[in-house]
């Protein structure tokens, strides 16, 4: 068998998969509607979509991303730190160093001041 023909006949065989996941789904679907509410827990939503946040969410979001940034580059060097040495500890340490001066900035800022 070629190996172009295994490719076909896996790309075959995806197609009726989804078709037939397609038409199962539009025979046990139902057809009457239901009342259908624009939430999981049945609530109608108490203000419109498109309205304003306060500015202290984004500042709260951007904080977060700071944080969750440190964390990525925390574990690939928790990998290696062993392996590198002494020059791995002093780098984490100046990245720390960084990201601790923003985090006083923002505080000095307000940004982590909810009232």
């Amino acid at each position: 068998m070629s190996p172009w023909t295994a490719v076909l006949g896996l790309i075959a065989l995806l197609a009726v998969g989804v078709l037939a996941i397609y038409l199962v789904s539009l025979l046990l679907s139902p057809r009457e509607v239901l009342d259908a509410r624009p939430f999981l827990s049945g609530h109608d939503p108490r203000e419109h979509a498109l309205s304003r946040f306060h500015v202290r969410w984004y500042a709260v979001t951007l904080v977060f991303l700071a944080f969750d940034m440190e964390m990525v580059f925390m574990y690939p060097w928790a990998l290696v730190a062993a392996e590198v040495g002494a020059v791995a500890l002093v780098e984490m340490f100046a990245f720390l160093g960084l990201l601790m001066v923003g985090v006083v900035y923002a505080w000095r800022e307000g940004a982590l001041r909810w009232s």
